[in-house]
């Protein structure tokens, strides 16, 4: 492998690993702060994915359909707390993965009222359609980049809007201790409210920004929730730095995997979990118990 083709596979599996972090961050927080497994997070990938198809052919532009897209996740999550996860605090893990895989089948069965059962691709806007010349034959697509370049800057909000608002802070109590934040009068119920309805939209807003660079298709929310809930493990439940640090290490890793190693790549990935959990076993940044 040449110094050309390192430094293109390096780029995907950045970012790869910067769309598994909005993914994941969105499901870490909601398990860490909420205590919440929901497995029907994939399907707000999916969504959105479907938005950006839907809405780019309404209105013609993929900036503006992920800006409208993004308030309907935001809603669609919001309704979802509201109408059946907050049913769900006070029970048993095993009632809330019942409730969120059937979520999953209710989305399923949605999508394919909608828009059918066929692939569908979203067009990369014009302004992003040429590439990068790394060597006289190989480029770098500008909107791989761009993918890049909006998934550090969503992470660096994140960082600030966890660790330097009060809202950020109320995340970080009511993960900490619920039972005390609720004590000190703050309305618990609003902090998960917000906390879920975000996590869906930064699922959402990682499928539509991913839909131009793969097919939008049904069910295609399982597998990135499988391998979210990887980067979640290895970095350790309710930890954003472990969700960011374990997405570009899978990220990384899926990618040389496919290239160094494809009889074996689907498991490259598992074997990275399973190595990091030997030695870590409550995930890189996870609490130890």
């Amino acid at each position: 492998m040449d110094l050309a083709t390192f430094l293109i596979q390096v780029l995907n599996g950045v970012q790869y690993g910067f769309m598994l972090f909005l993914v994941a961050s969105g499901l870490t927080l909601i398990f860490g702060v909420m205590g919440i497994i929901n497995i029907a997070h994939g399907a707000f990938y999916m969504i959105g994915a479907y938005l950006a198809f839907w809405l780019t052919g309404v209105v013609g532009n993929l900036f503006l359909a992920i800006v409208l897209g993004i308030p309907l996740m935001v809603a669609i999550g919001y309704a979802v707390e509201r109408l059946a996860i907050t049913h769900l605090y006070h029970r048993d893990h095993l009632y809330q993965v019942l409730l969120t895989y059937g979520l999953i089948l209710i989305f399923n069965e949605a999508q394919k009222l909608l828009w059918g059962t066929g692939f569908h691709g979203v067009r990369v806007p014009a302004i992003l359609s040429g590439a990068v010349p790394l060597t006289d034959t190989l480029v770098y697509p500008h909107y791989r980049l761009f993918i890049s370049v909006v998934c550090l800057g969503v992470a660096a909000g994140m960082y600030v809007a966890i660790n330097r608002t009060k809202l950020g802070m109320m995340i970080r109590a009511g993960a900490s201790n619920r039972e005390m934040v609720e004590a000190l009068g703050i309305d618990i119920g609003k902090v998960f409210a917000i906390v879920f309805s975000l996590g869906a939209a930064l699922a959402g807003f990682s499928g539509m920004i991913g839909a131009p660079i793969s097919s939008v298709y049904p069910g295609m929310g399982d597998q990135i929730l499988i391998i979210s809930f990887v980067v979640v493990v290895i970095g350790g439940i309710g930890s954003i730095k472990g969700a960011f640090v374990g997405a570009m290490l899978i990220g990384l890793a899926d990618t040389f995997g496919q290239v160094l190693l494809p009889e074996l790549s689907s498991m490259v990935v598992y074997a990275l979990m399973a190595i990091i959990l030997f030695w870590w076993p409550q995930g890189l940044f996870g609490r130890r118990v």
